[in-house]
């Protein structure tokens, strides 16, 4: 048997049963999601159909094949042949998946396909013992990793994912996420709360997470997950040999920016003479706006205005990236940030931000246009009597270009400082020790006079889209292998 690479879904699996003629056709409720798997996943897929199906049931199936860019044919017992590409070689096999309830055809043998049976109720129209059989939609790509690894042998590791959606579509489109083995053996399988997570896990070598995705709240320092993440959390107690990238624990430096900001106090350790300086952002925690002198305690914590105020909480609620620009004193008090929060030094950066990208033990980084210098965030503000610049960092930074359209002058921005890509990747080691996280990312500033190297922003499993998926993909493979292999090793 082959390593699966091709799935073709039969319409007894697809379409909702009616014996009403006048209902009108429709997919199964799981029947898209399935589909929309597959074609992330980047399987071969395909939807086959009787002949004499109703018109209106095969226009679903043949409108749903288009908008998935998938083979749609029919499939009969007398003479038509398959349409190529869909045979079994002995490097590749094909599973067809079909209602139990529909009549098998026996031309289907000679086609040598892997034959999954859905039971939807009532007795089997095969009787043959080596078929396999799954009672939900969801379970056939768990099925078809099982398969793979009886191919594969040892070197196949399932890798079970949890995100929200639009970050696995991110990811999926970029082919990070194959149910195909990857050439290092890893098979990526979405885990849906449509099934109990207990039966899903039990066949899962690996557990990939987001777990920022699934905070529903977090107050007085107690984070509230999802249900599904919860059962996960409950399931990985239990069973403390399941490899995760990353442990829970290991992530929870990253949701607190005071925290994070206490961990990057330990730079200190890499900075020796001859080399540039690199460190955390001065800062200072407030739970009130309105209770300090703030001249005072700005200076004491080694800051001065502008500053950058931003909410404790780094992620996982909707308020965490509303974050203020403030020029004058007098304007903390209101601020209309959440609290408590973490007043930031502002450092002058000519505009530039570097993010980097720790895949594993590959380093990686992308330049990207940021906030400008102070002076001229103070004169382009001016015309707004230098209130505080408010703004949500997910949605967009007030680089020069947003603070144009209020009506400021063009300033031209370039950088003259070069970055220490020595000293960063030696930062970058020592967070992955000092974390313990497999994948991560940073942003770096260089001030301006001091060249000093600046940490703003520590983050658990980014995007990393600024570099070509060509180079990314496989080292995040690689990384998520690696980490896998020395779990076992211990």
């Amino acid at each position: 048997m082959g390593v699966v690479k091709g799935v073709i879904l039969d319409e007894s699996v697809l379409l909702v049963e009616n014996n009403d003629d006048k209902t009108i056709s429709s997919l199964r409720p799981a029947a898209e999601s399935l589909i929309r798997t597959l074609f992330l996943s980047r399987t071969h897929s395909g939807i086959a159909y009787s002949v004499g199906l109703p018109d209106d049931k095969v226009s679903v199936l043949k409108t749903t094949a288009n908008l998935y860019s998938l083979d749609c044919f029919t499939l009969n017992d007398s003479g038509s042949e398959v349409m190529p590409g869909w045979c079994n070689t002995d490097d590749v096999s094909v599973v067809y998946l079909v209602s139990n309830k529909k009549e098998f055809l026996p031309k289907l043998s000679s086609y040598n396909w892997l034959i999954v049976f859905l039971n939807v109720g009532g007795e089997s129209s095969c009787h043959n013992r080596n078929v396999l059989h799954i009672e939900d939609l969801e379970e056939l790509p768990l099925t078809i990793c099982h398969l793979n690894k009886r191919s594969n042998g040892t070197n196949a590791v399932t890798v079970g994912y949890i995100m929200k959606p639009s970050r696995v579509e991110d990811f999926a489109k970029r082919g990070a996420f194959p149910l195909c083995p990857t050439q290092n053996g890893l098979m990526f399988v979405p885990l849906t709360s449509k099934l109990p997570l207990s039966s899903q896990l039990k066949d899962v070598d690996i557990v990939l997470h987001k777990a920022t995705d699934e905070i529903l709240s977090i107050e007085d320092n107690k984070l509230t997950f999802t249900q599904n993440m919860q059962a996960l959390q409950r399931y990985l107690d239990q069973h403390q040999g399941l490899c995760v990238v990353d442990p829970l624990s290991n992530i929870y430096p990253l949701l607190d920016r005071l925290e994070i900001q206490q961990v990057l106090l330990g730079l200190v350790e890499l900075n020796t003479d001859g080399r540039y300086l690199i460190r955390g952002a001065h800062f200072l925690k407030v739970d009130s706006f309105d209770e300090f002198d703030f001249a005072t305690v700005l200076s004491e914590a080694r800051l001065s205005l502008p500053c950058i105020v931003k909410p404790k909480v780094a992620c996982g609620v909707s308020d965490a990236h509303k974050m203020a620009i403030v020029f004058r004193v007098e304007d903390f008090k209101n601020l209309n940030v959440p609290l408590p929060a973490v007043i930031q030094e502002y450092v002058d950066h000519s505009s530039t931000l570097y993010k980097f990208y720790v895949l594993g033990e590959k380093i990686f980084y992308a330049v990207k246009k940021s906030i400008p210098n102070a002076k001229i965030l103070i004169e382009l503000s001016n015309s707004n009597e230098l209130k505080p610049l408010l703004f949500d960092s997910l949605k967009s930074l007030p680089v020069v270009d947003s603070i144009k359209g209020s009506g400021a002058s063009d300033h031209g921005i370039t950088s003259n400082e070069s970055i220490d890509l020595e000293l960063v990747t030696d930062a970058a080691n020592w967070l992955r020790r000092r974390l313990h996280l497999t994948i991560f990312g940073f942003d770096v500033v260089v001030q301006e006079g001091t060249h000093d190297h600046v940490i703003v922003d520590v983050n658990y499993l980014p995007s990393f889209k600024e570099v070509p998926d060509d180079i990314s993909i496989p080292a995040f493979w690689e990384a998520i292998r690696h980490k896998f292999d020395l779990r076992i090793s211990k």
